[in-house]
This record gives C-alpha cells, structure tokens and sequence, in this order.
C-alpha cells in the first residue's frame, strides 16, 4: 500500500509540472495524420519516460551542466516556430514516414530538457526506489497520451489555440534559456528581467510566425 500510494504520489507530480510537456508533445504530432498522432504520442511519451527514469539519478548534476537548458530552450522555441509555419496546411497533407519519426524524436528531447523540475521532484519523493520511480512515470503514460491527443483535436477545430500555444511555449523557452546556469552565471539576470525576456519571446514568436504562415500561405496560393 506504501509502494503504491507513494507512486500515486508521483503521478500527482508530474501531471501537476508536465502540462507545457503535454503542449510541446501535442504541437510536435499536429502535423501528423489523426490515425498515427496517437501513435507517435505513446511511442514518444514512452521513450521519454525512460529517458527520465535514466536520468533521475544524475537530475541535480544535469541542472548545473552549462547550456543543457539553454539548448533545450532554443528548441521549444523552434518548435513553437516550425508548428506556426505549418499551421496553413491540413496535418493529412503532410508527408507521414519522416514527419513520423521526426515527432518522436521532437517529443523524446524536448520533454526531457523541459522536464529537469519533474525529475527532481519524482527523485525526491521516489528516493532513490527505481521501481518506484519507474512506477509512479510508467503510470504517467496515459494521462500525458489523452490530454496531448485531446490538445492536437482542439487545434485542428480551433485554429487560434496553435498561436496560443506557441506563445506558450515561448514563454517555457525564455524561462529555461533565462534558467541556464551559463546564462545565470554571467548575467545575473533578476526576476523583472526574466519576465521581459519571455514576454518578448512570446510577442516575436507569435508575430514571426504568423508572417511565415502567412508567406507559405502565399506560396501555395502561387
């Protein structure tokens, strides 16, 4: 009962800090197919899960590695970019094979470089049960599954909630890029500059994608 209340416990975690991860994962397989976005959400949510349960034991040390956070989020917001750009097309119309693949991978690293709170709480509450840890993330799995598909539908009806989630995730790439210890180290950056940095990546991804959208649109028109 201990085991399984103490893992219960850990799901309850990492629901409460995984919705930007939920997000990230449903914009990564909105240009998929609907019959395969299921798919690609399980295949990625389970490998990075299993990328978190390797790296629970090292989460401290990969929290003072320079440029682990940064590059993490550099790629949310590429992410939240490339989403943008492909919000003109219906996602049937892109190629599946790679676009397949590419979204797994897509969900693997950005879950994991936006997930280092999430496993230093799962480590702390979990301490140092790997088969509690592997339990608690295992259990995870559908939650993350449902409430990434349920996000990717509502974006296919309504449109608006991609430039929404965009922003979103420009504003969890500032905090991580602003949150890096190379960036923390040698700028000193307050709370009041943080807030800045995010608004202004929210505002210039939102604004940079709509014109790429935009210019695509266009292009096709042509």
């Amino acid at each position: 009962m201990h085991f399984i209340l103490s893992g219960l416990s850990l799901v309850l975690i990492d629901l409460l800090l995984a919705g930007d991860n939920a997000l990230v994962i449903a914009m990564a397989v909105r240009s998929l197919p609907k019959r395969e976005r299921r798919i690609g959400i399980a295949g990625g949510a389970a490998g990075a899960v299993v990328l978190r349960i390797g790296l629970t034991a090292v989460a401290m040390r990969l929290l003072t590695i320079e440029y682990v956070q940064m590059v993490g989020g550099i790629f949310v917001l590429w992410i939240a970019l490339k989403v943008l750009t492909d919000a003109s097309d219906p996602p049937d119309a892109t190629p599946a094979p790679t676009r397949f693949w590419q979204a797994i991978g897509y969900i693997m690293f950005a879950d994991v470089t936006m997930s280092m709170d999430n496993i230093i709480a799962i480590a702390g509450q979990a301490k140092g049960n790997t088969w509690l840890i592997v339990f608690g993330l295992g259990l995870s799995i559908p939650f993350v599954v449902v409430s990434s598909n349920l996000l990717a539908n509502l974006m296919d009806r309504y449109p608006a909630i991609i430039y929404m989630g965009a922003g979103i995730l420009g504003w969890v790439g500032g905090g991580m890029i602003m949150s890096d210890h190379f960036v923390v180290r040698t700028l000193h950056p307050s709370e009041t500059a943080e807030y800045i940095v995010q608004g202004v990546l929210v505002v210039a991804i939102v604004i940079t994608g709509r014109i790429m959208c935009r210019r695509a649109g266009a292009q096709a028109a042509e």
